[in-house]
C-alpha cells in the first residue's frame, strides 16, 4: 500500500449499471503506515451525481474528495 492518502469517497459502478458510494477512513499505526477501511453505503444510485449529491448531504463531502472506478 502506498504512503499517498486515499480519496474518502468512491464512486464505482457496480455490474447492473448503478453507482454505489464507498466511504473509506484513513488512520496511521505507530509506524506511520496508513490503515484504510472501506464501507459501502446502502443507497443505489442511478446517477455519480446523485452519489455525489448523497455524500454532500450524509457526510458532508467536499469537491476534490472524490475518487471514481
Amino acid at each position: 500500500m502506498s504512503r499517498i492518502p486515499v480519496k474518502p469517497y468512491l464512486i464505482a459502478k457496480d455490474e447492473d449499471g448503478n453507482f454505489r458510494l464507498t466511504v473509506r477512513v484513513t488512520r496511521y499505526n505507530s509506524q506511520n503506515y496508513p490503515l484504510v477501511t472501506s464501507t459501502l453505503q446502502e443507497p443505489i444510485f442511478k446517477t455519480a451525481t446523485a452519489a455525489r449529491a448523497y455524500a454532500r448531504e450524509e457526510f458532508g463531502a467536499e469537491a476534490g474528495q472524490y475518487a471514481t472506478k
